[in-house]
């Protein structure tokens, strides 16, 4: 495997020679763009701008997908033209607010930097994105209820996702969130009132990959901790916009 500063400047090699004049820009984002990568559980976030996105050129930039994917390990790269981008911040907006907050322009033009985020669509999408991780852990429960073998890589896995929302939640409580894991999830649990306790168990055992102590009540410490964080989501920033919408036409 590459060290990372090795294999992002050879994604970027690879990325002009196979889409040469087509590309835009290549942009990371994410942990390693903010300074908190951590080898083994961070990933390398990446988005490409395309001048066009027809199925000829992305047969053409595939074979660079594979080989990061594949090869590297890592996530696929994110593809969009200029202007998709631009009118994504509609619908992916954590997504496009953490370009917006932590990047570093690998090639071409910072084409992030003038982007506006709707702030309600923000609000909306993180309670989304909560509800549905909320889902389906519920539904790995239901598979394998109590078995801590099952259970474990799963809470591990979801963990990765739930520390960005909670970064985001922070966000939406209009403050500057924490740059450290534990930080952004102690901040977020102070603001919402979710027990500290069940992130941090969640936590340690992303980081180190070993769970200790019995997999039920931590399991369900988790679940109550995120319905405690959407409860206050709801609270603090009720969809009145969207209410008084279905009133009108009602």
């Amino acid at each position: 495997m590459l060290s990372t500063e090795t294999k992002l400047t050879e994604l970027v090699r690879r990325l002009k020679e196979f889409a040469a004049a087509n590309l835009e820009c290549v942009i990371l984002f994410g942990s390693a763009a903010r300074g908190d990568f951590h080898e083994g559980h961070s990933d390398l976030n990446v988005v490409c701008i395309l001048r066009s996105l027809g199925v000829e050129e992305l047969g053409r930039i595939a074979p660079v997908v594979k080989w990061w994917c594949a090869e590297q390990k890592e996530p696929a790269p994110l593809f969009f033209t200029e202007e998709e981008l631009k009118d994504a911040a509609n619908v992916f907006a954590i997504e496009i607010l953490d370009m917006k907050h932590g990047r570093q322009v690998l090639y071409g033009a910072d084409v992030v930097a003038t982007i506006e985020v709707p702030m309600n669509l923000h609000r909306l999408q993180i309670e989304h994105d909560l509800r549905t991780t909320l889902l389906k852990l519920r539904q790995h429960y239901l598979r394998a209820p109590g078995d801590a073998k099952e259970l474990a890589p799963i809470l591990r896995k979801s963990f990765s996702g739930v520390l960005t929302l909670m970064r985001h939640v922070v966000i939406a409580f209009e403050e500057e969130p924490p740059i450290a894991a534990h930080d952004i999830v102690a901040r977020a649990a102070e603001l919402t009132g979710a027990s500290m306790a069940a992130f941090a168990a969640i936590l340690k055992l992303r980081e180190t990959g070993e769970f200790h102590g019995e997999i039920v009540p931590a399991y369900g410490a988790y679940l109550k901790a995120l319905e405690k964080t959407l409860d206050a989501l709801e609270h603090h920033f009720p969809k009145r916009e969207w209410r008084r919408v279905k009133n009108a036409h009602s």
